[in-house]
């Protein structure tokens, strides 16, 4: 299912703030994009034009997504016709967000925007450092973090500036449409996973992925299909055409631990998750590739989960 994704658009809108989320999104193959704003057409910060903008409307169906992207020099821009606008229109339909009928997301400033629109009130968030003290003084009722490259709290996210709203519209690829997916739009648009410092660690499916060797890649995904299996060491690198002791030392060498350890890390994720569903310890170990729940245990006690 399509999930409706809408734009947010002022004038002096920064440029990746928009158009990097959107490939994100676009390239998942799983959202549906639409721009809105106060105005048909507006500049951006490298001087680009934006036109087809859709006026701000009544509303928004049910589960949409709403990102607002930053704007350069946001002292000033926020306080235009335009902007003030946008921010009314974001009162008005503030119930929306607090009762997660719609999901926020604000890129960079875009935080502003949001703070004085009263929509982070309760909240924690981030913002770009150069605009936190503004922040603070403009929605005093948010528990803004520092140093985060992204913030989830309940429906509402919030990113640093520019290439992180990048990694935050990763993160919902993998939280909305699955880490297969997200890792695979990494992969296109060759770029790095990163965390949020708030935000829980990101799972073995998308973690170690930070590096660009094909093979590696590819043997990445074969123990991520069925981390349950045996898959020993000789099978895996046939399999990437590559001799055993070959793969051990690119696959230390890019992803920074062993083949096994990788291939643990999976099944303790697949054994968590079939736990949290009720399964069991014993059926849970099993059930990933584990042969009791005693060596369940020690790999938990190896990895201190």
């Amino acid at each position: 299912m399509m999930r409706d994704v809408y734009f947010l658009v002022l004038p002096h809108v920064m440029s990746l703030d928009l158009t990097g989320p959107a490939e994100v999104l676009t390239l998942s193959g799983a959202f549906r994009l639409h721009y809105i704003g106060p105005q048909p057409e507006v500049p951006t910060s490298t001087g680009m034009t934006i036109s087809r903008i859709a006026p701000l409307p009544a509303t928004l169906p049910s589960d949409s997504i709403l990102i607002i992207a930053g704007v350069t020099d946001s002292r000033h821009q926020l306080d235009s016709a335009p902007a003030l606008e946008a921010r009314r229109w974001l009162q008005d339909h503030r119930s929306s967000f607090q009762d997660m009928s719609w999901t926020l997301v604000c890129i960079c400033s875009g935080a502003l925007l949001a703070g004085r629109a009263g929509l982070l009130d309760g909240y924690r968030c981030t913002t770009h450092h150069d605009v936190m003290e503004r922040l603070r003084q403009q929605a005093p009722g948010a528990l803004i973090k520092d140093n985060r490259i992204f913030v989830e709290d309940r429906g509402v996210f919030t990113s640093a500036g520019i290439t992180a709203g990048i990694d935050l519209a990763l993160y919902m690829v993998s939280l909305y449409v699955g880490p297969q997916q997200a890792m695979s739009v990494a992969r296109e648009m060759v770029v790095y996973f990163r965390r949020g410092g708030d935000d829980p660690q990101l799972s073995p499916w998308l973690r170690y992925r930070n590096h660009l060797h094909p093979a590696i890649h590819r043997a990445q995904d074969i123990l991520a299909h069925e981390p349950e299996a045996e898959w020993p060491l000789e099978q895996l690198a046939r399999q990437v055409f590559m001799s055993s002791r070959h793969l051990t030392r690119l696959f230390r060498e890019h992803v920074g631990i062993s083949v096994r350890e990788y291939h643990e890390q999976l099944r303790l994720t697949v054994a968590r998750q079939r736990i949290q569903q009720g399964l069991g310890i014993e059926k849970s170990a099993l059930a990933a590739g584990f042969s009791s729940s005693r060596q369940l245990r020690r790999a938990q006690e190896r990895w201190q989960v």
